[in-house]
């Protein structure tokens, strides 16, 4: 029984090993899109790792323009997702792949009319894990930020 026990063991961390170390073989792609390049912002839309999407946090902003949508919370939620989708669609993927968003917002309070807008994107029985905080000074005096992951 501790043969097996210790047989199990090891196989678990050489497979945590190899799929963890890469090496000089893993590719890293930069994918900066027009309207980024537009406003000079210092950093990617999203970046590619092993075939997952890492989407920089978004905001409400009006595409290649560094105004907010008018209206609210609700308001800069739905555009930030239209802008998360729109790099995800770049990238030949799409909202349905996503598995993992972290929301950041102004003020914590807003959190249940922002998660209103955000549920409207994902479908009921594939919802990505999400992590929600708040904080001041987002991007562009947003009232919030949102960071995606997805699969290619």
């Amino acid at each position: 029984m501790i043969i097996a026990i210790l047989i199990i063991t090891s196989s678990c961390v050489e497979t945590r090993t190899s799929n963890y170390n890469n090496g000089p073989n893993t590719q890293i792609d930069y994918y900066v899109s027009e309207n980024t390049k537009k406003l000079d912002f210092p950093f990617s839309d999203a970046t590619i790792v092993n075939n997952v999407i890492y989407v920089a946090g978004q905001v409400g902003n009006i595409p290649g323009s560094n105004e907010l949508v008018k209206g609210g919370i609700k308001e800069e939620t739905r555009q930030t997702m239209k802008n998360i989708e729109e790099i995800l669609t770049s990238l030949g993927s799409s909202m349905e792949k996503v598995f993992k968003c972290t929301c950041m917002l102004s003020d914590i309070s807003e959190w249940g009319e922002m998660s209103e807008e955000y549920r409207k994107v994902f479908n009921d029985n594939k919802k990505p894990s999400r992590s929600a905080f708040a904080g001041t000074g987002l991007a562009l005096g947003a009232k919030v930020e949102i960071e995606c992951w997805a699969v290619k």
